[in-house]
């Protein structure tokens, strides 16, 4: 399934994206347990297929399965539905499909040929920094371009979703506490970031993690290794690589992670980025106000963003 968050009429849902039409996954099996002739079909619906992310990833095989069983009865359902079930994607807004993680832990120098443009050898283990909840901003949003710096920085990312909780997990079990994946551009002001020994302040600025377009379940993408990743900035190649080139694979960051804190559902990892950033080119190039980004990985999607640049806000 591709599960994505969508705004329409000044509410924030979930839904599975089929055929350009978003099936919404709340509605969709409040509407099969009303044709069961349950009497409490809002009230279990809320319980078992929240309409929030995070909420519904803590339910986990268990949610996901129901909803596919909702999905199937409504796609087959010939009855009026007394809520919008099914509605056009061109009619919604797609938001990041986890908009408020517990975590968000970003992996550095994990593609090989990132870390020798950046003059490093390969980590013993992997780097490891955090992004927060007020950097993300969805698929169909600008990059804000704030102006406490003039280095704005791409970073094509795969990032996955963590979807059942994880604490001390092996390698060879890893997967399967993977919801799915997404794409993340994990979004960075240089100067910022290199003015102290530690990444952050140039990591957490306000809207630096565009993401989307939608999470692909695990169940369907199955092994995240082999992926093509490709970034251009207003269709000029910036970046190419595949995932098959992390020096740190999926399996091992769960279990690296795990063994240092408990991972929970709606959890977002982002993998690290292939070489090209502007920073290490020769010579040196940075986004501008109205480049378009736009990031590709194979057998997940599409996101792009503008950069638009902000007034000095108080």
């Amino acid at each position: 399934m591709k599960l994505v968050t969508y705004q329409t009429n000044g509410h924030t849902r979930i839904g599975c994206l089929i055929d350009n039409q978003v099936i919404d996954l709340n509605y969709a099996y409040q509407s099969l347990l009303e044709s069961l002739g349950h009497l409490r079909a809002k009230q279990i619906a809320e319980a078992y297929v929240p309409p929030n992310m995070v909420e519904f990833l803590q339910g986990g095989d268990a949610s996901l399965s129901l909803a596919k069983e909702a999905v199937e009865f409504i796609q087959t359902d010939s009855r009026e539905q007394k809520y919008r079930v099914v509605i056009p994607v061109d009619e919604v807004k797609l938001e990041a499909p986890v908009l408020q993680p517990g975590k968000m832990i970003c992996v550095g120098h994990n593609y090989r040929e990132h870390i020798l443009e950046m003059g490093r050898e390969l980590p013993p283990v992997p780097v490891v920094f955090a992004k927060f909840a007020n950097t993300i901003v969805g698929p169909q949003d600008p990059i804000p371009f704030h102006p406490i710096s003039e280095q704005l920085d791409y970073e094509a990312e795969m990032a996955f979703v963590i979807g059942k909780r994880a604490r001390n997990v092996s390698a060879d079990q890893a997967l399967n506490y993977v919801a799915g994946y997404t794409i993340a551009n994990d979004v960075t002001y240089r100067d910022i970031q290199r003015r102290t020994i530690q990444w952050l302040q140039g990591k957490t600025v306000e809207g630096s993690a565009p993401m989307g377009p939608w999470l692909v379940t695990q169940d369907e993408l199955g092994d995240p290794a082999g992926l093509e990743v490709v970034l251009t900035v207003n269709g000029e190649e910036r970046q190419r690589s595949n995932t098959a080139n992390l020096v740190f694979t999926v399996p091992y960051l769960v279990e690296f992670l795990s063994g240092l804190m408990t991972l929970e559902p709606g959890d977002v990892i982002l993998t690290g980025t292939p070489g090209g950033v502007g920073v290490a080119r020769n010579p040196q190039v940075f986004l501008q106000d109205g480049d378009v980004v736009r990031i590709e990985i194979d057998r997940i999607g599409v996101l792009e963003n503008q950069v638009k640049k902000t007034g000095q806000e108080g």
